[in-house]
């Protein structure tokens, strides 16, 4: 039982789950909810929550009176209604109920997500009956849309069951909500809201497009309306006709004028007809149904109670034959079983003269009617029990389910060092701790000591199985089923003579049930194998039986005689003779001569004749029959089993038609256990949903049926591959029932059987969902003292498993503890196995110290096996090794290999091993290293991938690590690629993930192939869509993109073009503005190479448009540098650069004082506007790039800006101004010369000087120290074609100007010598290049 908080709280969102009145606070009634059509929306209406059908616990309300699912429209409207339906995505604190702004922002960038790739949300309402249509995350809506009436009946039963919103939780929430404790105020809920409105329109247009459908009138009479095509014709009634199948209403035209009297009475009755809901729709299609006139009134709330207990007399009646029974006015009249609304009998018993049989229910008045559902739904415990039977888990599941949650291999084999990069990872993700939820080291050890204090005093083994008050056995098969039939038949016999069947007779002549009979009443014929055995086949045995038949029938055993007919209208229907079987169904039922010492073979007969008669549409025979049986099976206990399921299906449309809920969830009980029966539990489904769906209407909170309803509910949509709603239906259960122990194991195993993984179901062992969680603390708070107590220790450490399987392992340690305290009584071992697991936790943690406690405590405790010893000798070595002490650590790897060695545990020794190398390479030995990393390999090779696979990566990715640094680069890619084979056999994405990413790194920088590099990034991203890791897909896209745009060539650059599009994509629905704008200039660069220019700008202002969102000028200011980038190092439109730089980037890098961006502007300015002969624009940027230099005291750059502007002023003209800055340039030269590169680059700026001192300013002395300058230089250099040129020059100066025959020789002679080694042609002294230039060199001249 729940304490009275639970009770109170329990209450309070029960009573929420009725609707609220107005919108949760946030939620104004202003949003608007479109029902929109597939070509034009056709208006808006308002949705605010009152409108929904779904709350805070439950997340569905109650779902509405018939009424108002009705539509209120004229049958003669023609208004053709939308079948299109808009989803309202609300997020609010369970709670309190509120909207919260953070939780509807954090659903809404999900749904963003999800609109790019909305595959997974079209398979959740795939699952729901619903085809999506379409996202739109800015307004948290989803539209969807319906093509048939049962896809609107199945969304809208989903939707009425609460299933809809958690189906939507499970799609759109974080793994780590479900692992939020039930105290935290941060737990939310994902609801839908729907139109009421919308809903039914849509319902009504489906209705309309697939023909005749049924309304509920104001008489309260059920009948079919013919659909909108005869409602065209005027004013026409609905009326009931005679002769006519059930409610069939004919739609006639009445052309004449009306009185005023019957006007307004034929208004009245086609003011209002509404629709029934769509399972009364679908119940109630059926091609033929024998109802008449008398037997279909109008339902009234006092009508619609099942009667029990005893009735009188309000009118005499005189039976018609033996089985009815006559009574006068004011007789008491016993009900057996009860009188159900609809049916025109029931079956009672006269207190006064003892006599069974039929009683007319029109003419008595019913004492007892039933006080609730439940009351009127199981009319015996054995129907009671009927889901819990179903649903039985037993001590051996609970024993194998606990052990798959709470079983860890750290126990049993030793752990790989891998702690490293966990807690890197751990650091990169923190986990959310709660204050002192670990006890303090001190704390944590004295806890273990006296643990260990109380196992030694209990015994290691108990002698008998700890008993877990589940129940023994797991079958669901009672024992029942599996009885012998109460005869043997020997076909050797003579059946004609009476002497040898005479036991068998008096067998089946007995006048009141018995045990052995129900299996011979089954209408499954469980019998029939058994008693088979004897004969050829089913006609030879039909031959004997009809033999006895004769006998019995001769010597007058009335009872046998009709149990013998039974058996053989039975083998008759069984191979569809149907006729032959109604003769022997009619002569069982003359045997019987009005007896009811046996009902169960009463209704047995009554309801075998009347499906005979309802498969041959006999309507005057069904009408007689078919009510009578049906008031047997529903009316009285027992005999769902006995029957057809048409006759089952005939009583619920009775029920349906009565208007009355506790008949129709009786009708729909008894359906839902005969297809049940007959393993067929697709068939159940709907029956069950419409029972749980009553229950929410008019069941009591208290009952405890729905709970093991739900749970086999869901276990029938995990066998229709439906996971979603099996695990939404899981959920429901356990909000809106009173959960049990039972009940809430049952749902973590139906929960790990259906809950989706990141891995294949190869490896669904290894998964944990974290949905578990909070049913196991549900079966935690459903323990009581002294019952299932045992089950404390196992709960824990599947809640700690849990938590360490997500990365949360402060709070596993905690649970962990607990798991120690409760198994002390489980034995020593397996405390020592939970204290095992806290150190290891401790050490996942980086808790290395406490770990070596806790071990040392259990090791001076001398309580471990030889298999825990050598776990705790490997773990106590890993945390040595943490700590810093190798020598130690080394040591005791020793002895955990030893101890390995000694048992024989090959998987403990590859790992020991493993570990040893990992400590060498720690420590600086890699030749060491790879000599235990090699052992580890051969032994790991040894075993199955299954077994060791995630180890075995690893150790293969150590080997290639060390072997990419020992530049063993062949070798490295044989480990590597290795260890990525090793991952895709045993399929486990993680490791998958961690030996692509070593092979994307190698091939591109360790050994660069671009082909593979592509590969294995493709590879990559598919892993990282199965595991909907968005981020790493639009990084993996990126640098895809990168790795296309590299190959140089049209195809990979349009290769480049689609994955940077698909990042962009991404990065838009993350909001990573950054990576947005950055996405989108890539694309216009990509389009600048493409030569397609109309695109270029517009990606290029979307991209900065996107980084001007940010409010970070910096990002701006990198962007606007970057599409300048674009055009700069292009090939045409570079123009186009210069407003990026000046006009864009330029001014930012001045606001935001970026002094090196705004120095790298102004050069990128001074070499473009120079490339682009504006040199006179380019000097302001050059002067201001000089005053950057210097004030940063950058001397490289300085002096960069100096040959700038000296480059500048030589192409102006400006030839004193270009000395001086070529000067200034040359004094900040490094000296001495450190590179042959500044060497050349004297020769180059001496040779530069020369000719503008010759030829600009005339000066040939000047013109001579220049390039004798740059000739020093040059020879420093060994440069011959700079020395050729530089002589040339001086020979002509000398030879020319400065008159000196003897340098002039000495020059060409130099000249000449140079140009011989260069195989050059005779130096002419005077070249027409310097002719050209310098015009007073020309022969002729006159000065």
């Amino acid at each position: 039982m729940r304490s009275s908080r639970e009770e109170e709280v329990s209450s309070e969102l029960f009573t929420m789950g009725q609707g609220p009145e107005e919108p949760p606070r946030g939620c104004s009634h202003g949003d608007q909810i479109h029902s929109v059509c597939v070509s034009l929306p056709t208006g808006q209406e308002r949705a605010g929550p009152e409108e929904a059908e779904a709350t805070v616990k439950g997340d569905a309300s109650p779902p509405p009176s018939m009424a108002e699912l009705a539509a209120e429209t004229r049958p003669r409207q023609t208004t053709v209604y939308p079948t299109d339906l808009t989803l309202q995505l609300l997020a609010v604190r369970r709670k309190s109920g509120l909207r919260s702004p953070s939780l509807q922002q954090a659903l809404r960038s999900r749904l963003r997500l999800l609109e790019n790739d909305s595959r997974e949300v079209a398979r959740v309402f795939g699952e729901l009956s619903a085809r999506l249509l379409s996202i739109h995350s800015d307004q948290d809506r989803i539209v969807v849309t319906f093509k048939t009436f049962e896809e609107i009946w199945k969304f809208s039963t989903y939707h009425a069951l609460g299933f809809t919103h958690h189906c939507l939780e499970n799609l759109l929430v974080d793994q780590t909500f479900w692992l939020l404790s039930p105290s935290e105020e941060e737990e939310t809920a994902i609801l839908m809201y729907v139109n009421k409105d919308a809903l039914k329109q849509t319902h009504k247009s489906l209705l309309a497009q697939e023909g005749p459908f049924f309304v509920l009138c104001p008489d309260h009479r059920v009948r079919m309306m013919l659909g909108p095509q005869g409602a065209r014709k005027g004013s026409q009634a609905l009326r009931r006709t005679s002769g006519v199948p059930l409610g069939v209403a004919i739609l006639e035209t009445d052309l004449s004028s009306p009185t005023p009297s019957t006007s307004s009475k034929a208004e009245a009755a086609e003011a209002e007809p509404e629709p029934l809901t769509p399972f009364h729709q679908w119940t109630l299609r059926v091609p033929w149904d024998p109802v008449d006139e008398s037997m279909g009134g109008p339902g009234t709330p006092e009508a619609q109670l099942m009667g029990f207990g005893l009735a009188s007399a309000v009118a005499d009646f005189q039976g018609s034959g033996p089985e009815e029974m006559s009574f006068c006015v004011g007789d008491v009249i016993e009900i057996i079983g009860a009188q159900v609304p609809g049916l025109p009998w029931c079956v009672g018993r006269h207190v006064a003269s003892g006599q069974v049989g039929f009683v007319r229910t029109g003419l008595v008045s019913i004492q007892g009617p039933a006080s609730d559902l439940e009351s009127a739904l199981f009319l015996s415990e054995e129907e009671r029990s009927f889901f819990r039977r179903e649903g039985h888990f037993s001590d051996e599941d609970a024993r194998r389910l606990l052990s798959r949650t709470s079983g860890t291999d750290v126990c049993t084999t030793c752990s790989l060092d891998c702690l490293e990069e966990a807690e890197g990872e751990h650091l990169e993700q923190p986990e959310m701790t709660l204050p002192r939820l670990n006890p303090e080291p001190h704390e944590t050890l004295h806890m273990v000591k006296d643990i260990l204090e109380r196992c030694k005093a209990c015994p290691d083994h108990p002698e008998d199985p700890i008993t877990w008050s589940l129940g023994a056995v797991s079958s669901r098969v009672s024992s029942a089923d599996s009885e012998e039939p109460p005869f043997c038949l020997d076909p050797e016999d003579d059946w004609t003579d009476p002497e040898p069947l005479d036991s068998l007779l008096q067998v089946l002549n007995a006048p009141g049930y018995e045990a052995h009979f129900r299996s011979l009443y089954d209408i499954s014929l469980p019998w029939l194998n058994t008693v088979l055995c004897g004969f050829d086949d089913e006609e030879e045995l039909a031959g004997r039986l009809a033999q006895a038949r004769g006998v019995a029938k001769k010597v007058g055993l009335g009872m046998a005689l009709a149990r013998l007919c039974l058996l053989l209208g039975r083998l008759c229907a069984r191979k569809l003779k149907l006729s032959q079987a109604r003769v022997y169904f009619e002569e069982a039922l003359g045997a019987l001569e009005g007896s009811f010492g046996d009902l169960s073979l009463v209704a047995a007969v009554y309801s075998s004749l009347a499906t005979v008669y309802l498969k041959q549409k006999n309507g005057e025979k069904s009408l007689q029959v078919a009510p009578k049986a049906a008031a047997l099976l529903l009316g009285t206990p027992g005999h769902a089993r006995n029957t057809d399921a048409e006759l089952l299906k005939y009583a619920l449309r009775r029920a349906i038609c009565s208007l009355s809920p506790q008949a129709e969830a009786r009708a729909c009980f008894l359906l839902a256990r005969h297809y049940t029966h007959l393993k067929q539990p697709e068939e159940a489904l709907p029956y069950l949903e419409r029972l749980l769906r009553l229950n929410r209407d008019v069941g009591t909170p208290q009952a405890s049926w729905p709970e093991d309803c739900y749970l086999l509910l869901a276990d029938i949509y995990g066998r229709k591959c439906l996971p979603h709603l099996a695990l939404s239906c899981i959920r429901v259960s356990s909000l809106w029932t009173r959960c049990s122990l039972a009940g809430s194991l049952r749902s973590v195993d139906l929960v790990l059987q259906n809950a989706p993984g990141p891995n294949s179901q190869r490896r669904a062992s290894l998964h944990l969902p974290s949905q578990i969680a909070y049913y196991l603390r549900q079966a935690l708070a459903s323990l009581t003292p002294g019952i299932g107590q045992a089950l404390c220790g196992p709960l824990y450490a599947s809640l700690a498993q849990l938590y360490s399987h997500h990365q949360q392992h402060s709070q596993a340690i905690a649970f962990m503890s607990q798991a120690a305290e409760a198994d002390t009584a489980a034995g020593i071992h397996a405390v020592v196995d939970r204290l095992v697991a806290l150190a290891w936790l401790h050490m996942l943690c980086g808790k290395n110290l406490t770990a070596m406690d806790i071990l040392k405590s259990i090791s001076d405790a001398a309580v471990a096996n030889k298999a825990q010893e050598c776990v705790m000798t490997n773990m106590v070595a890993m945390a040595l090794k943490r700590t810093g002490r190798t020598r130690q650590a080394a040591e005791g790897y020793f002895r955990a290999l030893h101890m390995a060695y000694s048992q024989g545990h090959v998987q403990s020794q590859a790992v020991v091993l493993a570990n040893f190398g990992a400590l060498c390479l720690q420590a600086g030995a890699r030749s060491l290293a790879q000599h235990y990393l090699r052992e580890a390999v051969g032994l790991f090779s040894q075993l199955p991938s299954g077994v060791c696979g995630r180890d075995f990566t690893q150790v293969l990715l150590w080997l290639g690590q060390l072997c990419t640094r020992r530049a063993l680069s062949q070798q490295a890619k044989c480990y590597y690629e290795w260890a990525f084979l090793v991952a895709v056999e045993m399929d486990h994405l993680e490791s998958q993930l961690q030996a692509v990413q070593k092979l994307c790194h190698f091939y591109s920088k360790v050994m660069p192939n671009e082909v593979r590099c592509v590969i294995y990034h493709e590879f990559q991203l598919a892993l990282a869509r199965r595991t909907a890791d968005k981020v790493l897909e639009g990084q993996l896209l990126e640098a895809i993109s990168q790795l296309y745009l590299s190959l140089g060539t049209e195809k990979a650059y349009k290769s480049a073009l689609d994955y940077t599009k698909r990042s962009l994509g991404i990065f838009i629905d993350l909001q990573q503005k950054e990576k947005e704008a950055r996405a989108w200039l890539q694309a216009g660069k990509i389009y600048y190479i493409l030569r397609q220019n109309e695109l270029v700008d517009l990606y290029i202002q979307v991209a900065q448009n996107a980084a001007l969102c940010t409010g970070d000028p910096k990002l701006g200011l990198e962007l606007f540098e970057a599409a300048g980038d674009i055009f700069f190092n292009g090939t045409w439109e570079r123009e186009k650069a210069v407003s990026f730089y000046r006009d864009r980037a330029l001014p930012l890098a001045v606001t935001v004082g970026d002094q090196e961006a705004e120095l790298r502007l102004c050069n990128k300015l001074v070499a473009l506007l120079s490339a682009l002969e504006a040199p006179q624009e380019g000097l302001e940027f050059a002067h201001e790039a000089l005053g950057l230099s210097i004030t940063l005291g950058d001397r490289l750059n300085e002096r960069v800006a100096y040959h700038r502007l000296a480059t500048l002023h030589h192409r102006l003209g400006h030839g004193e101004l270009a000395e001086h800055f070529f000067l200034k340039a040359l004094s900040l030269c490094n000296s001495p010369l450190e590179f042959d590169e500044e060497t050349l680059y004297y020769v180059k700026v001496y040779l530069v000087l020369g000719d503008i001192i010759f030829y600009d300013l005339k000066d040939p002395f000047d013109a001579a120290g220049y390039y004798q300058l740059a000739l020093a230089a040059a020879v420093d250099l060994g440069h011959k074609k700079a020395q050729l040129k530089i002589y040339t020059r001086l020979a002509t100066i000398y030879h020319h100007f400065l008159m000196d025959r003897e340098m002039s020789l000495f020059f060409y002679q130099k000249a000449r010598t140079f140009a011989s080694e260069l195989n050059l042609r005779r130096t002419n002294l005077v070249p027409p290049r310097f002719c050209g230039l310098a015009s007073w060199l020309a022969p002729g001249y006159s000065s």
